[in-house]
């Protein structure tokens, strides 16, 4: 499920030769807000059981938040947080119900700490972490598992949909998301509740936790800010 519907069933056809696989094309916008029920009568229709959820939709809003555009904000939270926990809710009954399944959630290591100049979007990948990990305890025992992937900056259209391609962050050496998504679909595969894929950012989460929370701010902040030249 994405929103571009050529890129989908291109996919989807090599999919089906390779791997000789049934496959369902569904192309929504996740920022509306019909677009998970819609989704869900979709799958429902064609009687097709979902046995794993992979939730990898979403996208940031890059700038002080007192610039930014309210609407945009609005809109990734329902992409990053809305859509996420509402698809998370409707295809997990059937899997508790068949005692199977495995829920993949995309956070990020934004989720462990504040971040200055993606204010909402930080947050919105915090809300991500700490939902999955909730539901992992509640599932225990019932067959199914959630595992939250929490990837540092890697190299996908990110950048360009944030306009932040000068960002510190994102500049330099970062992962390829080929790399990031075999790590989210091994742990995924493996039950674990958190994955962290790459050494220098399974570091994040303990520098964070030891250090004065105003020093973890003003060091995000620097590393979010533009390059200028």
């Amino acid at each position: 499920m994405a929103r571009s519907h050529d890129k989908l069933a291109e996919l989807a056809a090599r999919l089906e030769s390779e791997f000789r696989v049934k496959t369902l094309v569904i192309a929504k916008d996740l920022s509306r807000p019909t677009a998970v029920d819609e989704i869900y009568e979709e799958v429902s229709a064609a009687s097709m059981t979902v046995e794993m959820l992979v939730n990898n939709a979403g996208f940031p809003v890059f700038g002080l938040f007192a610039q930014t555009q309210l609407e945009t904000e609005l809109e990734m939270l329902h992409v990053n947080v809305i859509a996420l926990t509402a698809l998370t809710k409707l295809f997990l009954r059937g899997m508790v119900e068949r005692q199977a399944g495995r829920i993949l959630n995309l956070a990020s290591t934004a989720a462990f700490e504040p971040g200055p100049l993606m204010a909402v979007y930080y947050a919105s990948k915090a809300y991500v972490l700490s939902f999955s990990e909730a539901l992992a305890n509640e599932l225990r025992g019932t067959g199914v598992t959630v595992t939250a992937l929490c990837p540092g900056p890697t190299r996908t259209g990110f950048q360009k949909r944030g306009v932040m391609e000068d960002s510190r962050l994102v500049r330099g050496q970062i992962a390829d998301a080929k790399s990031v998504a075999l790590a989210g679909y091994r742990a995924m595969m493996s039950g674990k509740t958190i994955v962290i894929p790459g050494f220098s950012n399974k570091l994040i989460p303990w520098v964070v936790r030891v250090s004065p929370r105003g020093v973890v701010t003003r060091v995000v902040r620097r590393m979010q800010e533009r390059v200028t030249t």
